[in-house]
């Protein structure tokens, strides 16, 4: 079945760097745009961040551009989200998720945490 496992998060510093990763199996990886989302407690899910099947296109929140890069390893099924100079308020969970403008499947998540 079509699986999206997330991980890398954890504890993050003010200014410090973390990489996510979105490793997913069950489906035709190379076909599918992937999007990361982000839910901060009380507040709406948000998307952060998308890339085109090639990794040619992305697209990111203003909130997060400059700082946040996502991409792709086609061949590792692979989706990375390195988030650079980190902000208080980027505490939240972290989702990837199959789609562009529609997404039908999602992951777990992992938690990113100010450690302030």
């Amino acid at each position: 079945q079509v699986q999206l496992v997330e991980s890398g998060g954890g504890l993050a510093q003010p200014g410090g760097s973390l990489r996510l990763s979105c490793v997913v199996s069950g489906f035709a990886f190379s076909n599918y745009p992937i999007s990361w989302y982000r839910q901060a407690p009380g507040k709406m899910r948000a998307l952060v961040a998308r890339i085109t099947t090639d990794g040619a296109s992305t697209n990111y929140a203003d909130s997060v551009k400059g700082r946040f890069t996502i991409s792709r390893d086609n061949a590792k099924n692979l989706v990375y989200l390195q988030m650079n100079s980190l902000k208080p308020e980027d505490t939240a969970m972290y989702l990837c998720a199959r789609g562009w403008t529609t997404w039908d499947n999602w992951g777990q998540g992992t938690q990113v945490t100010d450690s302030t």
